[in-house]
């Protein structure tokens, strides 16, 4: 087996991804505390939090080095996503990566949108329905990227759309391209609703990390809060009815972080090969996040679905995310065809 041979079956961090995940872990445990997230509830963005996090290079590193980027690869942006669902940050990084890797696809991309000074979203719902679209940053986004029928349309604000309240507190709105300031068609064609394919696969692989970081940390909360809690003389966490549920948990966060690092690698080197893995990794961390993120909180008992507690934040969030880019069952169906697709293709091969 040949090297490149092997990287296909090995998804383990090099010493430089490593060192990057630490970069990102640190920044957001230091700048983005709970009370930070609480104070954003209400718009779902902390302009404070992105200027920071724009000024690492978190928005310019996820750009090809031709667009003015860094030219990072997209198993790296699974990091800093698992590090950005870790502690609930209230920014619309996912949607701007996204889209201006799209973006950068189709043409030229602006400094300002490379350095995050401009906000630009697109839609991730694979129905792409016409008309009004509910987008997840789309309260905040200046420009918001949309496939209608095959064509691929730029729309710009002067003024975002009024938010939408929201179990994930994200700063959704409704965008119709009949009331943006302008509407630009930036490509036409098979290839041009490929290239868009491809950004909502890369959506899916970023949401299923950020979702994978969130389930991680309640996971840690909830069992901190099992071997300090006792009963009967003993931790709540030796008993079967807690130790079983929170071990499952663990298996759910390490499967997904799995999945996700092998269909990040798969889509940016082989996207031919497997294409159904973005929506399986979608799929599979919005099952299981909603209900793991329950089971923590039945953990700590009444204390959990306090106000006050955090896993409360984790679970509205764990419900919320999953469902940003339309029903989880429209991605479902996606991959089921897919793989459909692919072994007909290789029965009548």
């Amino acid at each position: 087996m040949n090297r490149y041979e092997l990287r296909r079956q090995d998804y383990s961090l090099s010493e430089d991804q490593t060192e990057l995940q630490a970069v990102y872990a640190k920044f957001f445990r230091t700048r983005c505390p709970i009370d930070t997230v609480r104070a954003a509830e209400g718009t779902g963005f902390d302009k404070s939090l992105w200027e920071q996090l724009c000024g690492t290079g978190a928005t310019s590193m996820a750009l090809p080095e031709s667009a003015g980027g860094d030219g990072a690869g997209l198993v790296e942006l699974t990091l800093v996503a698992e590090e950005l669902g870790r502690v609930l940050a209230p920014v619309p990084w996912i949607e701007h990566v996204v889209a201006a890797r799209l973006l950068a696809r189709l043409g030229p991309v602006p400094d300002d949108i490379v350095g995050g000074r401009r906000i630009v979203a697109l839609n991730p719902d694979p129905a792409a329905r016409p008309g009004p679209r509910l987008i997840p940053a789309g309260a905040v986004a200046d420009e918001v990227v949309v496939l209608d029928c095959q064509d691929v349309v730029r729309l710009t604000f002067d003024s975002p759309p009024a938010r939408v309240e929201n179990i994930g507190k994200l700063p959704m709105a409704w965008v119709d391209a009949g009331t943006a300031d302008s509407a630009t068609v930036l490509a036409s064609g098979p290839d041009a609703v490929a290239a868009y394919r491809r950004a909502l696969d890369e959506w899916r692989v970023l949401t299923a990390s950020a979702l994978v970081g969130l389930l991680d940390e309640t996971l840690r909360i909830a069992a901190e809060f099992a071997t300090t809690r006792y009963t009967l003389g003993v931790p709540i966490g030796t008993l079967q009815a807690i130790s079983h549920p929170l071990a499952n948990i663990a298996v759910a966060v390490n499967a997904g972080r799995n999945l996700n690092r092998r269909a990040a690698w798969f889509l940016e080197h082989e996207p031919e090969h497997q294409p159904e893995l973005p929506a399986a990794a979608f799929v599979f961390i919005t099952g299981e996040a909603p209900a793991a993120a329950t089971m923590a909180v039945q953990v700590q008992g009444g204390l959990g679905v306090s106000a006050e507690a955090a896993s409360a934040a984790y679970l509205v969030r764990a419900r919320g995310w999953s469902l940003a880019g339309g029903d989880p069952a429209l991605h479902a169906r996606e991959l089921a065809e897919t793989v459909a697709r692919r072994e007909a293709a290789a029965l009548s091969a």
